[in-house]
Parts: structure tokens; sequence; C-alpha cells
């Protein structure tokens, strides 16, 4: 005869191939169908959503690298101005300086 153990595995097996038949019948069902079209829809509409969010987003990034670039150019300029400014004003200094030790009547002023 057949032990308990081996007629249980039997057992769960079998029942392990009806379920599998009843569960692939009930997957392919036509409810089953119209229930993963929809659930697919869903799923579709979500990312088109998601999706539109995302473009906007990375719209609004795409605009504040550009305004970050602009404040940045902005401030290099105004940085290599005010060197010049600066570079000018020494030249200027310099050659007051030069005209003054060149200028003998300078001297006997003092």
């Amino acid at each position: 005869m057949i032990e308990k153990s081996v007629a249980k595995k039997i057992a769960l097996f079998l029942g392990g191939v009806v379920f599998g038949t009843a569960g692939v019948t009930a997957l392919s069902s036509k409810d089953a169908k119209r229930v993963y079209t929809e659930g697919t829809a869903a799923v579709l509409r979500a990312r088109d959503c998601v999706m539109t969010k995302v473009t906007s987003i990375r719209e609004n990034a795409d605009d504040i690298l550009a305004e970050a670039k602009e404040i940045n150019e902005k401030r290099a300029e105004e940085a290599a101005a005010k060197e010049l400014a600066d570079a000018a004003e020494l030249i200027a200094e310099a050659e007051e300086s030069k005209k003054t030790e060149a200028d003998p009547a300078a001297f006997s002023e003092v």
C-alpha cells in the first residue's frame, strides 16, 4: 500500500494541477482580459500624467540653469570691468608719479 507521505505528495501535486488549470482558464477568460486591459489603460494614463509633470519640471530646471548662467556671466563681466578700472587707475597713478619725479620744478619748491 502507499505510504501516507507519498499519498499526501501525490494529492498536493494533483491539487496543484487542478488549481493551475483553473487559474489558466480564469486568466484567459474574457472578463480577466477586460480587467487586464482596463488596468493597462490606467497605467498608461498615469504614465502620461507623470511624463507631463516630468517635462514641465525639466523645462523649469532648464530655465533656472539658463538664468543662473546669465547671472554668473554678468558677475564675471562686472569683475573684469572692475579689474580694468583698477588697472587704469594704477596706470594713471604711475604716470602721475612719473611726471612728478621727472619735473625738477617740483623738487625746487620743497
